[in-house]
């Protein structure tokens, strides 16, 4: 079965309200956004001013009548001197409302990072992470363009629009201000239409591309799975469709943007034409100078040259305004698990765990924990044990509030954990999981990860109780070494250590231990049990065990069975009681003398 990995691009007509969204992250910098619109108009009335000097220079030269060679040069140097300003200002606009924008970008930027963090476990088993970073990095791109190319040349082109329009119509007549007028609305309404019928291939190409880096990222972070089943050639035809797709799409892009460029350039072509031939015609009957023609060509060149560039403009913020549309969607994405509006911060005093009536189901027609009771009280260490699928794993995940329960209640000093702050419930539970992920990053980082603040000695002591110093002392780099990519360069029982080692340095009243020994060889495990027993020690403790010999020392076994607890009791009462438990054991003693 073929595995989907594109997000589809937001459909329907874009969102112009999205800008609405956008400008409060700009208002961090009300001055700075106001001189910088001073420029921006100073520089356009710069620009405004160019084509007169240009004309009084071409009229003075044009009249031998005047012998004075000092008005020219006059005029040349404020050609000049204007040109620099309008230059200068147009940098200085640019300066100032960029700090705007980096800021804005990385606002945005971090509040999108920090709300994935809050969606729930359901959200991130379900994403695509190259889908979704690829979304993040396009929308945050995306805001600069928009609030860049909006403010500093669509709206300051249609100011010099309509400024060039008035001075035609009122210097030189209705013709020339008709003829720029109707191109400019012949050349918008052609841009908006075509660009509105080729927005469903910038979409088609957008999507493409998410959906081959997603592929792409997938696979590579799954290598060792792609090794395992011998599947590099499998994997090459999947990424290559999805380039096929990503080629289509993209061709279909170019042509349709070829179709926009065309028609955009032959409309441009027709209005500079019909305005030099009426201005030349007037020109020789006398009823416009020299420079009156030069001033006209100089506005229609510098007309649109940026209305031109307006069309590109359009075009990208239509596809900005989409990607940010999709970064706001994210936004929009309301977490299923949420701290209460009253949410106290929970501060374990006894570190007492009260499972009561608790069951849940990810899907309604399968559950997975049917009414579970269960107490462990302060300092006791309790092991859950069962067959797979039976529901001990997700004990874990509610505790962690992961998943909010379908009805019970889960307390930790008679406190229910949905009452109080999700990040202090986090704080006072520390855990070794049964599947390790390590960041890409040393083994020194990755064991300070437990607690960031944690001192050196600190550290030295976790890496001593988890058994690691033989280890580290074996590497050339020692703790400076380079983990790999989720740990790939480390076995499993070494990734294990340094996941026990994380859970010691943080310090936390309650300790859960998710088949934390699965990956070590017998040696190990038994001197690892004993560092952890000893730093379990006044900790409440919950276990979920696959090998019951590294669990006999419980003060309480529950064995569960299909959602439900089966039995509970001692190591030596549950053997007595020769049931579920007993078979078990009984089963993975045979296992170790076949194997000895």
């Amino acid at each position: 079965m073929r595995r989907s990995h594109s997000q589809d691009m937001p459909t329907g007509p874009i969102n112009w309200q999205v800008i609405k969204q956008v400008i409060p992250y700009l208002f961090e910098f009300r001055a700075r956004i106001s001189l910088a619109i001073v420029c921006l108009v100073l520089a356009k009335l710069a620009s405004i001013g160019l084509p007169f000097l240009l004309k009084h220079t071409v009229d003075y030269l044009d009249d031998p009548a005047k012998q004075a060679l000092a008005v020219p040069i006059a005029l040349v140097l404020a050609y000049g001197a204007l040109r620099f300003l309008n230059t200068l200002l147009g940098e200085i606009r640019d300066t100032l409302f960029g700090r705007v924008t980096e800021r804005a970008m990385r606002r945005l930027g971090l509040t999108v990072f920090e709300h994935l963090h809050k969606l729930e476990l359901a959200f991130h088993l379900e994403r695509k992470t190259g889908g979704v970073s690829r979304d993040i990095e396009r929308g945050v791109s995306g805001i600069s363009f928009v609030m860049r190319f909006m403010v500093f040349n669509i709206i300051p082109t249609l100011l010099e629009i309509a400024l060039v329009i008035a001075i035609f119509f009122s210097e030189y007549g209705f013709e020339f201000a008709a003829i720029t007028l109707l191109a400019i609305v012949a050349y918008v309404a052609f841009s908006v239409i075509a660009t509105e019928k080729r927005t469903q291939f910038v979409r088609e190409a957008a999507k493409a591309d998410s959906t081959s880096n997603t592929t792409a990222i997938d696979s590579l972070l799954n290598f060792e799975t792609v090794k395992y089943f011998n599947n590099e050639a499998y994997e090459a035809k999947r990424y290559d469709e999805a380039l096929a797709n990503w080629e289509q799409a993209k061709r279909k892009n170019r042509l349709s943007l070829f179709v926009l460029n065309g028609g955009q350039a032959f409309i441009i072509a027709g209005a500079m034409t019909g305005m030099m031939a009426l201005a030349a015609v007037q020109t020789h009957a006398g009823k416009m100078t020299l420079g009156d023609f030069v001033l006209i060509n100089a506005f229609m060149m510098q007309l649109f040259l940026p209305l031109n560039f307006l069309g590109f403009v359009y075009r990208e913020i239509r596809g900005s305004l989409a990607n940010i549309e999709r970064l706001f969607e994210l936004l929009g994405k309301t977490p299923n698990v949420k701290d209460a509006d009253n949410a106290s911060t929970l501060t374990v005093s006894q570190g007492k765990i009260t499972f009561n009536q608790v069951s849940f189901h990810y899907a309604a027609e399968r559950p997975i924990l049917n009414n579970i009771s269960f107490s462990i009280t302060p300092g006791q260490k309790v092991a859950v044990v069962g067959e797979s699928g039976s529901g001990k794993s997700t004990l874990v995940k509610l505790l962690f509030r992961f998943y909010d329960v379908n009805s019970g209640a889960i307390k930790i000093d008679e406190l229910a954990i949905n009452q109080v702050e999700q990040a202090s419930l986090r704080q006072a539970i520390a855990i070794v999981p049964q599947d390790t992920v390590l960041f890409n990053a040393s083994l020194f980082d990755n064991i300070q990860y437990g607690r960031p603040d944690a001192s050196e000695q600190e550290i030295q002591r976790a890496i001593d109780l988890a058994h690691l110093r033989q280890f580290i002392n074996s590497l050339p780099e020692g703790l400076n070494t380079q983990v790999g990519e989720r740990g790939l360069k480390l076995s499993g029982g070494e990734k294990q250590r340094v996941a026990i080692a994380r859970a010691i340095l943080k310090k936390a009243p309650i300790m859960v231990f998710d088949e934390a020994t699965s990956s070590l060889d017998s040696h190990s495990e038994q001197s690892i049990l004993q560092a952890l027993k000893e730093v379990a020690k006044d900790h409440t403790s919950l276990v979920i065990a696959h090998r019951l010999s590294t669990i006999i020392d419980a003060d309480n076994i529950i064995v569960m069975s299909q959602g439900q607890i089966a039995e509970q009791g001692t190591h030596q009462h549950l053997l007595e009681q020769k049931g579920l438990y007993a078979k078990m054991w009984l089963l993975q003693q045979q296992e170790k003398m076949n194997q000895h």
